[in-house]
């Protein structure tokens, strides 16, 4: 479960009922807090555990390294003092500079990486992964659709297009990625994508396909 902000509203109540009924069920995911500072990151993750009213948050996440947050010694000094203090299990952060995640991974304490990775923008395959022989941090796929976007037929494109499954598939097909988001907007949508998982990994015709027509997305 991952939580951007903390916001009450129903969403809200039915996951701190969640975690109050089964704790150890879930991965509890979270951030916030001002991310340029130590004293501001504690100050996060004290928030969320008062607000859902948890002893530890399994993985604090610094949101939008580099625009929202930093990675100053002070910040990262902090962090770690949480982790060993049993707060905070695990440490991850949100990023798009897929070069400087690639050296995250090897030379910071982060326990995981959240990264934007879909057919229409496989550049991790580049840029983080091979980084991976060397460390290997837990991964998070985000914006497996791209927003929609592969959902949609590109200008120019005749042939068929993505379906949801297919978009979710090509994020866990991948040998690097442990975690793909899912965003469904209904039951039906979550149920849905949860069987087309079933189908297991893409086949090489699959794999074929969604790359070229995330080419033709990302244009």
């Amino acid at each position: 479960l991952f939580w951007n902000k903390i916001r009450k509203n129903d969403t809200f109540d039915v996951v701190k009922a969640a975690l109050h009924r089964d704790r150890e069920r879930y991965v509890f995911a979270g951030g916030g807090g001002l991310g340029f500072y130590g004293g501001g990151v504690r100050m996060g993750v004290e928030r969320l555990l008062k607000a859902f009213d948890v002893d530890y948050v399994d993985v604090f996440h610094l949101f939008w390294l580099g625009r929202m947050s930093a990675f100053t010694d002070g910040v990262v000094k902090e962090l770690v003092k949480l982790r060993e203090e049993g707060l905070v299990h695990a440490l991850g952060v949100s990023i798009h500079d897929r070069p400087r995640a690639g050296k995250l991974a090897v030379e910071s304490p982060l326990d995981l990486l959240m990264i934007r990775y879909n057919a229409a923008h496989p550049g991790a395959e580049q840029d983080i992964f091979p980084r991976y022989a060397e460390r290997r941090p837990i991964t998070v796929a985000y914006t497996a659709t791209s927003w929609g976007k592969l959902l949609r037929r590109p200008k120019g494109w005749d042939g068929p297009i993505m379906s949801p499954g297919q978009c979710y598939r090509f994020c866990l097909s991948s040998p690097h990625v442990d975690v793909v988001l899912c965003g469904a907007d209904s039951t039906a949508h979550l149920t849905e994508d949860l069987a087309a998982l079933q189908e297991g990994p893409l086949v090489e015709e699959e794999d074929a396909f969604v790359r070229r027509f995330g080419h033709a997305v990302h244009g």
